[in-house]
């Protein structure tokens, strides 16, 4: 294909709205790199730039190869994708295309295609995680850790079993240790406690932890969690107060560089700490995870808490699914069962009589019992529906009247949303907005909040928070006729350190009375506390009556009512979908068409990646 005509395709996906002016740029600095104009090359680099930009670490190349593009409905084809062996022979040719262990703009390993920086974060992170799993752990205390167990762990779940007992024997005996679980699973109340058993078996040594989420939201809530734990946790009065005292995000963690892509700790400058516990670890995207744990000495212990079939990272990957290896059942190693019979005497069927390498497989535990959802509730029954992908007896569930914690409404046309949404609104704001003390307010108004899949459109955040004022206004229960007024809620959505404010931090507007009635904007901490800023010293945020389901993660509500778009979308998908109903505590409604809730709950986000592969693979071979 001559130059030209490189330019053509190029020029007609960028006008079909398929590629981005930066797919296109990377696309022909590629082909000047490699000093001659090249179709493969050109439309391999294009494709691999978009493909991070939706999430993917990697580009598989046996997914697009013969394939025509756009392949989006309704869409005219402009161009086949090469075969794939042709493909791959073409980019191993180019001077731009290396292999790993190469120093190329692009990396090929197989059939996937990498950015360099992506392929070393993958990489980094597998031997990492691959590393920490071949040090041998220090010996334990089995006589202790019996006890402790007991102690801590004192219910036994339906079935004559405790997952959370041996979820906590899983941390204290690895070095590396995932905890999943869908909400009110008990993961970080789980964790405080296995802090507990750490701190018993070190005795009279000293045991540094750090306690770590991605989003300042999460911190506080993981450092409320430990807070309580401090005063009710069984163990004596030393532990209570060698237990960690806060939580902080993972950047602040690393040491923030100003301007850099970069930290303070890193594999040269390892963090000074025996244990590392992350919380909300499914929303880690790759590059920040491989950070953290490059940062991490090999020989402390590393617990990722979170729930792995919610939504993945924002960013590129899916670092928690890949590592759980979502999708598919692994049983422990004879050996892992033997040792917690031994230990704890739960015997289980959870096994696999042919794994005799130990390995990852037995450094994944599920937590199954919620303590928030009974098992027949609708809530609990609904969202396993969506995680078995089954759309039609989701949304039977949802439509049978049966159930008093969930409900569904057939999605009104955009003239009519003003309408619907007016019952919800009234009933779900008014009380907030007639409370003056700030703590009260905020408590009453993270009671219901308003779920929606896009930003844009119709039936997105933006939108819908404009129809919301209206209706406020309208009820005489606000006056937006200026920016502050008295109950605008708001969420940050740029992270600002010397402010202590995070992406997701949700505050009030109201009146100060300690600054003559001034308004001031009031954040929640833990302990129930409120810290008060001036609106004008805020970064960046927005109004937040609705907020993407995305955005949602890691909160909870009493009520949920979640906006669906009519039609589908590539972020529509089963994930967001359990996200969104398992954000409610006692009621969740969905509003949308039937046949699109159906069609979004077969679809699973799947993020091109080869972290499962060298997690998972037959003896850790290659990524």
């Amino acid at each position: 294909m001559t130059a030209a005509m490189n330019r053509d395709w190029i020029q007609t996906l960028y006008e079909a709205g398929y590629f981005l002016p930066i797919d296109v740029h990377f696309a022909s600095l590629m082909n000047r790199l490699a000093g001659k104009d090249s179709f493969g090359v050109a439309l391999a680099a294009a494709l691999v730039s978009r493909a991070a930009r939706e999430g993917n670490v990697c580009l598989d190349l046996s997914a697009v190869a013969g394939k025509k593009l756009p392949e989006e409905e309704g869409a005219t084809p402009v161009l086949t994708c090469p075969d794939r062996v042709e493909w791959s022979a073409h980019l191993n040719e180019s001077a731009v295309v290396g292999t790993p262990g190469e120093f190329r703009p692009l990396i090929l390993n197989d059939y996937r295609l990498y950015l360099y920086r992506y392929w070393m974060y993958q990489e980094n992170l597998a031997r990492s995680i691959r590393d920490r799993l071949a040090v041998e752990p220090e010996p334990v205390d089995e006589a202790l850790l019996r006890e402790g167990l007991e102690r801590l762990f004192p219910d036994v779940e339906p079935g004559g079993i405790s997952w959370q007992r041996i979820a906590a024997y899983t941390a204290v005996t690895k070095r590396f240790c995932i905890i999943s679980g869908g909400p009110g699973t008990g993961k970080t109340a789980t964790v405080a406690r296995i802090l507990t058993l750490l701190l018993e078996q070190a005795g009279t040594k000293r045991m540094r932890m750090a306690l770590a989420a991605p989003t300042g939201k999460a911190a506080a809530r993981l450092t409320e969690v430990i807070g309580r734990a401090r005063t009710t946790v069984a163990c004596n009065d030393e532990i209570k107060e060698a237990l960690p005292t806060g939580a902080s995000t993972i950047h602040r963690l690393l040491g923030t560089i100003p301007h850099s892509p970069y930290f303070r700790h890193d594999e040269k400058n390892p963090l000074p700490v025996d244990v590392v516990v992350v919380d909300e670890a499914s929303m880690v995207d790759l590059p920040l995870m491989a950070k953290l744990v490059q940062a991490i000495p090999h020989q402390s212990r590393l617990i990722l808490l979170g729930d792995k079939d919610q939504l993945a990272s924002v960013e590129a990957g899916s670092v928690l699914g890949d590592a759980c290896d979502t999708g598919r059942r692994h049983g422990y190693s004879r050996k892992f069962r033997t040792d917690i019979v031994r230990v704890t005497g739960f015997a289980f069927d959870d096994g696999d009589d042919d794994a005799d390498e130990m390995g990852i497989r037995d450094c994944v535990v599920e937590l199954r019992r919620s303590y928030r959802f009974d098992p027949d509730s609708g809530i609990s029954r609904v969202s396993a529906a969506v995680n078995d992908g089954d759309g039609a007896m989701a949304s039977g569930l949802l439509i049978d009247s049966r159930f008093d914690d969930i409900r569904w409404n057939e999605l009104p046309p955009p003239r009519q949303m003003s309408a619907f949404l007016v019952t919800y609104v009234v009933k779900g704001f008014k009380d907030y907005l007639k409370i003056a003390d700030p703590a009260e307010a905020i408590r009453r108004f993270n009671e219901f909040r308003i779920l929606c899949a896009l930003r844009e459109g119709p039936y997105g955040v933006a939108n819908i928070n404009s129809l919301v004022e209206t209706i406020l206004e309208g009820e005489k229960l606000i006056s937006p006729d200026v920016k502050w007024y008295p109950g605008r809620p708001v969420m940050i959505t740029r992270n600002d350190y010397s402010l202590r404010l995070f992406n997701g931090d949700v505050g009030l507007a109201l009146p100060d009375p300690e600054s003559g009635g001034n308004t001031m904007v009031f954040f929640s901490e833990a302990g129930g506390i409120t810290r008060k800023l001036h609106p004008l010293r805020l970064p960046e945020h927005e109004t937040v009556y609705a907020m993407t389901v995305h955005k949602s993660q890691g909160s909870e509500f009493n009520t949920v009512l979640m906006v669906l778009p009519d039609r589908l979308s590539p972020v529509l998908t089963r994930e967001l979908i359990y996200t969104g109903i398992t954000r409610a505590r006692e009621t969740v409604t969905v509003s949308g068409v039937e046949s699109v809730f159906r069609s979004a709950v077969k679809r699973r986000i799947e993020r091109a990646s080869g972290l499962r592969d060298a997690l998972w693979g037959k003896r850790f071979e290659g990524c």
